[in-house]
């Protein structure tokens, strides 16, 4: 204990603890203060074990994301993806967009070579995925918004994969990359000019797709759904046209995460979100949505002047409670930010899982469910239907 206290004061909070040799992010949080991490560290079966738990500084910044061919003279990267939500949730977890909307050329070319050096160094032949995250520049922002002017951004390697992973058929299916067949030849020894393809950036196609995770929560009883480092979708879903707004709409209605316009929405957002989730409140209220708040977000949104009605989160209190409005169909949707307190998981863990019982919507990243809002705000007239061959045309 007293060891990992010391080394996250050193690196200062937050931090990201887990224990080692994990997959898919199992056991790994995001911690705020030494509070938290005292309650992690007594919970955590692998201390008592006497197997060592990694503590890393944690960058809440932009992510982004490539899988690459390597032959071992070059490096192909046929498409870079941009996340939604900023990192600290599970890349399987993630909503990811391609092209990246909101890269600047150099932030594309830092990757680019970032991937190529990387790369070449570590002698891959095959596939290859890497993790990166974009500090110092806004998080996602929709085409509906201004571009402001960036200020100095660093790309900062978060993970390396020498393997495939869960976005080669996504980054497949729009780059018209045969990523797999390529990277499967490479291991044979055959080299990209060989097959007809060089080194670098695939070019960038006119095609926007969005893809967007699938959970199965409702099927697995007591099991709470929050988003962070720990990868808890069973599947996902791809909505591509040839722009952003029907691309986002696609993947929204076919990951279940539409919200209807005129519904109601539930918000129960964590103090250290409140102020940003001011932006994403006036948002909300543009698009139609009527609102429902826990005690302390509602405070919040009535000093914004903001129409709420309060609905109290301790289901011992007398009704209607959160979990009554959700049953009772008065909202179409919740937005539950979390903190690591043991007493705020358990209250939110009521709405959430309501929620899933539902079948209605459930953002706990203020990214996601931005999307989802600003979705409602953007023009889908433009729809196209076509088969995926004829968009990369």
């Amino acid at each position: 204990m007293e060891e990992a206290l010391r080394v996250a004061q050193d690196i200062g909070y937050p931090i990201v603890v887990r224990p080692s040799y994990v997959l898919g992010g199992r056991a790994m949080e995001i911690v705020q203060n030494a509070t938290e991490l005292i309650r992690y560290l007594s919970m955590a079966t692998e201390v008592g074990q006497g197997k060592p738990v990694l503590i890393d500084k944690y960058m809440e910044g932009k992510e982004c994301e490539v899988d690459a061919i390597c032959d071992g003279q070059e490096v192909l990267v046929p498409g870079i993806m941009e996340h939604i939500e900023r990192a600290g949730v599970h890349s399987g977890d993630s909503m990811a967009i391609y092209p990246g909307l909101n890269l600047s050329p150099k932030e594309v070319d830092t990757i680019v070579d970032y991937t190529t050096r990387i790369g070449m160094a570590l002698g891959v032949l095959g596939l290859m995925n890497i993790q990166f995250v974009i500090l110092g520049g806004p998080p996602y922002r929709s085409p509906r918004q201004p571009r402001e002017t960036d200020g100095e951004t660093s790309v900062y390697v978060l993970e390396v994969n020498p393997r495939s992973s869960r976005t080669v058929p996504f980054i497949s299916k729009v780059t018209g990359v045969p990523v797999v067949k390529l990277a499967t030849r490479a291991m044979l020894g055959r080299t990209l000019k060989e097959m007809g393809y060089k080194g670098g950036l695939w070019k960038r196609q006119s095609v926007t797709a969005v893809k967007a995770p699938v959970f199965s929560m409702s099927k697995l009883i007591g099991v709470d759904w929050y988003m962070g480092p720990e990868m808890k979708s069973t599947g996902e879903v791809m909505g591509v046209d040839e722009e952003f707004a029907p691309a986002l709409a696609k993947a929204l209605k076919a990951a279940g995460l539409t919200l209807s316009p005129g519904s109601g929405v539930l918000l129960s957002i964590a103090d250290r979100d409140k102020a940003e989730a001011t932006s994403l409140v006036r948002e909300i209220l543009q698009a139609g949505l009527k609102v429902y708040a826990t005690e302390g977000t509602a405070s919040m949104l009535e000093a914004m002047g903001a129409p709420v009605t309060m609905i109290t989160k301790k289901l011992s209190e007398g009704h209607p409670n959160v979990v009554d409005v959700i049953n009772d169909g008065l909202v179409g949707g919740v937005i539950n930010t979390v903190t690591g307190v043991a007493a705020t998981l358990r209250d939110g863990f009521y709405i959430r899982r309501a929620a899933v019982e539902k079948r209605i919507p459930c953002f706990t990243s203020l990214d996601t469910a931005r999307a989802a809002v600003e979705s409602l705000l953007m023009d889908h007239t433009s729809y196209s239907v076509k088969r995926i061959e004829e968009y990369l045309e």
